[in-house]
């Protein structure tokens, strides 16, 4: 942001002064404007700002005189009087690009988005080829909530600026915001869908807790409603943990069930790379790439996911080498393409709604097909193709059928807006959340990977990485990214939060309680770090020192607050308040994964003499346990049992 700062100030401060009255006082405001500039050219932009001042009551009508102290101020971190300097020269010249831009920038920088966002729209309207506008907008709408309108701004930025690294990693978040927000909304809507539960073995699965995701997969095959694919979801955990024959079984269900899916074809020719049955893996990949190239370019990945890097570069080989494997030169370079980025693939640039995923576009002119039976065949670009030209006007039917297609073909963009416009019509729709929740996830990847490409050695790019390797649980690879991002910027509270989060992961409470309290020092109020801070005092039975930091927690996401009222329950229990434990241990019921919750909520009902409830408790405790143990959770996670029958009557003592 300083560089364009710099380039607007010299732009301003160099525009000729007219309409004086008087040489003196002419010359005097020149000499006030000169010397300004020569300050901003020195970064001295205090002094910048004095002989601003100074200018500004010799001509106190001049608008373009207000904007340069108002950039002054503004780079000086004088951020009120810069909104006062900027607010007079709007006054003055409603219509001026720069003081609409800093308005906007600076009421964000004093946490004020809302107040920002008419004043950038202003902006952009005004000047629709500078990304700073956009750039700002959406970060406004981020902060506002508004993480849809958000992604809109930021892809505007990073199509302007490509090479903008801040717009891509705004972006990248934007689109993880509106996943978060869908992913709590379909929990409230339909947390015991077929499409919620599709979601958590996904998640699963990418844990590399293959068994449970199996498990979770196979209680949603005979679901009367359901995402698509699901057996061969099925069929790809079961492969991935080494089970074969299931995985052949459920590929081969699927396809005689949804001949459709191409994901059962994929799975097979995975199958028979795996078996050394090379014509029949480039036979299947033949018949999915004559359907449809996008499917083929965005979903090829499978093919070597899990594999170790010496059989993945074989697998490539194989396609690579024109003689043994006979396919065309279209189908070897979209299958090679696919594996290069078998990372997270780069969002396209300029995210127009017109912009089609495969590098191959495959296009039918006047098709006699109906977009159904396009989709029943696997075409999903020609069925998207379509339906694109009335998306404005698509029913409920059509639009879950254009979101699915756009999905499948790769165009995760149509995808999502499909999504949005199903929500739209229907907002309870599990299906649109579904979706939306499915092609963000991809978006912010993507947009994320290309912010990596062009800051590889970023505090943030550590941060990301970190994040990525938490979620999978690979915990020490976590600690040492958000280690790199600390040794680049020792202060950065995502950075010092990331630790202190796989330092509670990885059950070294001391160094999450360090880190948390060096990251208090700058944000005491931070629900997060306070979270850490109470899990680890009660992890050494300090439930005093625990329960100031839960209630700080309290203003924590929706999402984070049923396990923040668990622990206060908990503290509540363990400090002899018994009705105040239940009451809170009942609003986190949702958070217990390993039954304790529910086995705390029966001691405490047995305490008060309530048999009825505490035998409720215990049954209830008891299906947990039963739907982890069908899942494979791991045993050392589970609760201990071994007094479930006889709940003491007393807590035990800290």
């Amino acid at each position: 942001m300083k560089n364009s700062v710099k380039l607007l100030l010299l732009l301003l401060l160099v525009k000729p002064v007219f309409g004086l009255g008087q040489q003196q006082p002419a010359s005097r405001l020149e000499s006030l404007v000169a010397a300004a500039q020569q300050a901003q050219a020195a970064h001295d932009y205090a002094a910048a700002a004095s002989d601003l001042k100074q200018a500004v009551k010799i001509r106190v009508d001049m608008p373009e005189l207000w904007a340069n102290l108002g950039l002054a101020q503004h780079q000086a971190g004088d951020i009120p009087g810069a909104l006062l300097s900027f607010q007079q020269a709007n006054r003055l010249n409603p219509s001026l690009y720069v003081p609409n831009l800093f308005l906007g920038i600076d009421s964000l920088r004093e946490h004020k988005a809302v107040q920002a966002i008419p004043f950038l729209i202003k902006a952009e309207k005004t000047n629709k080829t500078d990304s700073q506008a956009p750039l700002a907008l959406g970060r406004a709408y981020l902060s506002a909530g508004k993480f849809s309108l958000a992604a809109q701004e930021l892809s505007r930025a990073t199509a302007l600026d490509p090479k903008l690294a801040s717009a891509w990693f705004m972006l990248g978040i934007a689109r993880l915001r509106q996943v978060e927000a869908d992913g709590f909304k379909m929990s409230a809507l339909g947390a015991e869908s077929s499409f919620a539960k599709a979601l958590f073995a996904e998640s699963l699965q990418k844990q590399a807790r293959f068994g449970e995701a199996a498990t979770l997969y196979k209680s949603l095959i005979d679901s009367k409603t359901q995402p698509p694919c699901i057996q061969s979801e099925l069929g790809f955990s079961l492969l991935q943990g080494h089970d074969e024959p299931g995985a052949a079984s459920a590929f081969a269900a699927e396809r005689t069930a949804h001949p459709e899916c191409g994901m059962a074809l994929l799975g097979q020719a995975r199958i028979a790379l795996d078996s050394g049955d090379n014509g029949r893996a480039v036979e299947l990949l033949k018949e999915l790439w004559d359907r449809d190239h996008g499917f083929v370019e965005s979903n090829a990945p499978l093919l070597l996911d899990g594999l170790s890097s010496e059989k993945a570069a074989a697998v490539a080989s194989l396609f690579n080498a024109t003689d043994s494997t006979r396919i065309s030169a279209d189908l070897r370079n979209g299958l090679l393409k696919a594996f290069n980025l078998s990372a997270p693939r780069m969002e396209n640039p300029v995210e127009s709604p017109e912009a089609g995923a495969s590098s191959t576009v495959q296009r039918t002119s006047g098709s006699s097909y109906t977009a159904e039976e396009l989709y029943a065949t696997g075409q999903f670009q020609q069925c998207a193709l379509q339906l694109e030209p009335h998306r404005t006007a698509l029913s409920a039917d059509k639009l879950q059928l254009f979101a699915a297609c756009a999905f499948f073909m790769g165009d995760n963009q149509r995808a999502s807006k499909a999504a949005a416009a199903l929500q739209a019509l229907q907002p309870q729709s599990l299906e649109a959340l579904f979706w939306s929740i499915q092609a963000n996830e991809k978006l912010a990847l993507q947009s994320l990977a290309r912010f990596q490409q062009l800051e590889p050695d970023s505090a943030k790019s550590h941060v990301l990485l970190g994040d990525i390797f938490h979620q999978l649980e690979r915990l020490d690879d976590a600690q040492a990214e958000y280690l790199k991002a600390l040794a680049l910027a020792p202060d950065d509270p995502a950075a010092m939060l990331g630790l202190a989060s796989a330092y509670v992961s990885n059950k070294n409470e001391d160094g999450a309680k360090q880190i948390a309290h060096q990251a208090l020092l700058r944000n005491p109020e931070d629900p997060e770090l306070n979270l850490i801070l109470a899990e680890a005092a009660i992890t050494h039975n300090q439930f005093a020192e625990a329960e100031p930091y839960l209630q700080m927690s309290l203003k924590a996401k929706p999402q984070m607050l049923p396990r923040v009222h668990a622990l206060i329950g908990k503290v509540y229990a363990e400090t002899g308040r018994p009705h105040n434990a239940i009451e809170q241990l009942k609003m986190g019921a949702s958070s217990d994964e390993d039954g304790t919750v529910h086995y705390l909520l029966a001691r405490l009902y047995r305490q008060l003499g309530d048999a009825k409830d505490a035998s409720a408790a215990i049954e209830q405790m008891k299906e947990i346990k039963r739907q982890r143990s069908e899942r494979g959770s791991k045993a050392i996670e589970d609760p201990d049992l071994s007094a479930l029958e006889v709940i003491p009557s007393e807590p035990p003592k800290p």
